[in-house]
């Protein structure tokens, strides 16, 4: 006979423990853009640390949650919260160069979620890497290039080639995202049920 002390409670399609997880994910993401931004080129896109908070948030968390996390963020933002790096509102960046971008962040992470929940146990780091430069750099660069391409008067070839600048920085989140990643997993196997 279960237990009922040690069973899970369950809120709605989450137990507790999930949706704690969440809201600490998406506090993560919110607490990453506080150190700011960079904007770099002519695209008016800022370099920040988000993307790494977004990345983390799949690896870690998995599709159904870490979608969830991230679109808890967004909702935040929207609602007028400035927890985008440099203080920005979701409406704000909607209305600029970086709409693509954090549309973006939510097909990234169900991605990084879903291909994760594939890799597990192991989490093999290679495959891992891999996993995390698919979503979240190939995927948010495609939403980005398409939200430069709308918002901006770039051409294709501008829009594309004004992601180079990102390049260096993002390959060190996936790295950085992969290995803490790798170690969750180790140490807390079963996170992400498939």
């Amino acid at each position: 006979m279960p237990d009922p002390q040690h069973a899970p409670t369950r809120t709605g399609r989450f137990a507790a423990r999930d949706l704690a997880q969440i809201a600490v994910f998406a506090a993560l993401i919110a607490a990453l853009g506080l150190p700011g931004a960079i904007t770099v080129g002519f695209s008016g896109v800022p370099i920040t640390l988000q993307t790494l908070g977004v990345i983390l948030t799949g690896a870690v968390l998995g599709a159904r949650k870490g979608v969830t996390a991230v679109a808890v963020f967004i909702a935040l933002t929207l609602i007028g919260l400035p927890l985008l790096s440099g203080g920005r509102t979701g409406l704000t960046a909607l209305a600029s160069p970086t709409a693509g971008y954090l549309i973006g962040w939510i097909p990234a992470t169900l991605l990084i979620g879903w291909l994760t929940a594939r890799i597990l146990p192991r989490y093999p780091l290679v495959l891992g890497l891999l996993i995390n430069a698919l979503g979240g750099i190939v995927v948010i660069y495609l939403f980005g290039t398409a939200g430069l391409l709308v918002r901006t008067e770039l051409g294709l070839w501008a829009a594309i080639s004004s992601n180079f600048a990102f390049l260096p920085g993002d390959l060190a989140k996936v790295v950085i995202a992969t290995v803490v990643a790798k170690g969750v997993h180790r140490a807390y196997p079963g996170l992400i049920r498939a």
